[in-house]
C-alpha cells in the first residue's frame, strides 16, 4: 500500500504577507525574474496564469543542472493565502511517485512566515527524503524577497 509522506519547510522573510502571496498569485509568470536565477524559465501550457486548473512548465537549477517541472495549480484559498500544486511531469517524478507542494503564508512580526509543505509518495525506499528541494523551496522564497523589498 502506498504512503503519502510529507515533509515541511518555512522561513521568515520581510516582505509583507499581502505582497509575497502576490507575487505567486497573480504576478507568477514574472517567478524566473524575481528568483534571481533559480527558476530560469516558467511558461503557461493551459488555462491562465493565476486561475485554477492551469498548468504551468517551470525550468529550475538543481544540484547545478537545469531540471524541468510540469505543475497542476490545483487549488487556491485566498482567505488563507494558500495555494496547492500538484506536480504532474518532471525530475522529480522520476524519484516520486507523487508530488504535491501546499504554499502557506502568513504575518509574522514585521515580516511574514513562509512555509511549504511537500506531500509525496517515493518511487522506492531508497529515495532520499527531499531535503534538497526543501532547501530549493526556502532558497526561492528569500530570492524572491530579496527582489520584492528591493522594488
Amino acid at each position: 500500500m502506498a504512503q503519502i509522506r510529507k515533509m515541511e519547510c518555512q522561513v521568515v522573510i520581510e516582505s509583507p504577507v499581502d505582497k509575497f502571496y502576490d507575487a505567486f498569485r497573480t504576478k507568477a509568470r514574472w517567478i524566473p525574474k524575481m528568483s534571481d536565477g533559480l527558476m530560469t524559465d516558467g511558461k503557461l501550457v493551459q488555462g491562465d496564469w493565476n486561475s485554477v486548473g492551469a498548468i504551468r512548465l517551470w525550468s529550475y537549477v538543481s544540484r547545478g543542472k537545469t531540471e524541468i517541472v510540469k505543475e497542476l495549480y490545483e487549488s487556491v484559498d485566498d482567505k488563507n493565502k494558500k495555494m496547492v500544486f500538484k506536480m504532474v511531469e518532471g525530475e522529480v517524478l522520476k524519484y516520486y511517485k507523487s508530488w504535491r507542494t501546499v504554499f502557506n503564508i502568513s504575518p509574522m512580526g514585521e515580516g511574514s512566515l513562509v512555509k511549504w509543505s511537500m506531500e509525496f509518495e517515493k518511487q522506492n525506499d531508497d529515495v532520499p527524503d527531499p531535503v534538497e528541494y526543501a532547501d530549493f523551496l526556502v532558497t526561492l522564497a528569500k530570492n524572491i524577497d530579496a527582489y520584492l523589498v528591493n522594488v
